[in-house]
């Protein structure tokens, strides 16, 4: 592995992402397993890149290492021009459940990520009650939760939470936003909902955002790219690209060439199961 703290080549610094050559072992010794086999990647900044795959393909171990929440067994991974952990970036996170604190308003559950990130955290005490609360109102405004800012969690709905939850991931303005299933415990038409949201808060912010799902309907819909993956020892089989033109509609997603890219995709990772199936 290269010394920590080493930088990508300059041909690359405009990447956001670059994974080289890296592997991922879990355990020790008999219990030892390989969860990620020599994947490379990269990924340019303000790109929208969709992961999908069979279950324990490797996904979310992609999300961790690029976060800095895990380190390769093998291999290099660069944000941002450096290798991870030499020097951090914003970063936005929104998972399937959407955590907030119960006995915060859904404004101050969105507010956090100013208190705790730089260059935010230093003014947060002189801002918190203007600039920032402006900026708070305005994100809710956008995502359909005007009015909801003195709310408490336990107020709101799933979907309702789900939106607050991306406004918390990017209310600090994010160059990276790293999406672990963020809609899979809603119902189908609220995920719809939140698909448009979300492509609109992309739009207007063009963040660098990793979107790992299982629904290959919202990968589509959403994202630029689509890596898929093999089943354990995860690699990237596969790396599409989505040149649907946005802003897109869910009619969007009857259209021919949609549902060939998503009947494609579906090809591709039931074939990976039934490798899987093969090799046990």
């Amino acid at each position: 592995m290269n010394q920590q703290g080493a930088v990508a080549p300059s041909s690359s610094r405009n990447r956001i992402v670059q994974l080289e050559d890296v592997r991922v072992r879990f355990g020790a010794d008999t219990d030892a397993f390989l969860a990620l086999d020599r994947t490379s990647l990269t990924v340019e900044a303000g790109d929208f890149v969709a992961m999908v795959g069979p279950s324990g393909c490797g996904k979310s171990t992609i999300l961790k290492l690029v976060a800095g929440l895990l380190r390769p067994s093998e291999g290099v991974v660069f944000v941002a021009g450096r290798e991870i952990g030499a020097e951090r970036i914003g970063i936005g996170m929104a998972f399937q459940n959407p955590t907030m604190l119960p006995w915060l308003s859904i404004r101050q559950n969105v507010m956090l990520p100013l208190k705790i990130v730089e260059p935010y955290s230093s003014t947060y005490r002189a801002h918190k009650n203007t600039l920032f609360r402006d900026r708070v109102e305005a994100l809710l405004e956008k995502v359909g939760l005007g009015g909801f800012g003195d709310h408490r969690p336990w107020q709101l709905s799933g979907g309702m939470l789900q939106r607050a939850n991306l406004c918390r991931a990017l209310i600090h303005e994010p160059k990276l936003l790293m999406l672990d299933e963020p809609f899979g415990a809603l119902d189908q038409f609220t995920r719809e909902e939140l698909w448009s949201i979300l492509q609109d808060l992309w739009i207007d912010q063009r963040p660098t955002v990793f979107l790992v799902t299982h629904d290959l309907r919202e990968a589509a819909f959403l994202a630029n790219r689509i890596l898929v993956m093999s089943s354990r020892p995860g690699r990237v089989t596969e790396d599409r690209k989505v040149d649907f033109a946005r802003p897109r509609t869910i009619d969007t997603t009857y259209e021919k060439e949609f549902t060939d890219l998503t009947h494609g995709l579906r090809s591709l990772i039931v074939a990976a199961k039934q490798k899987e199936k093969v090799k046990s």
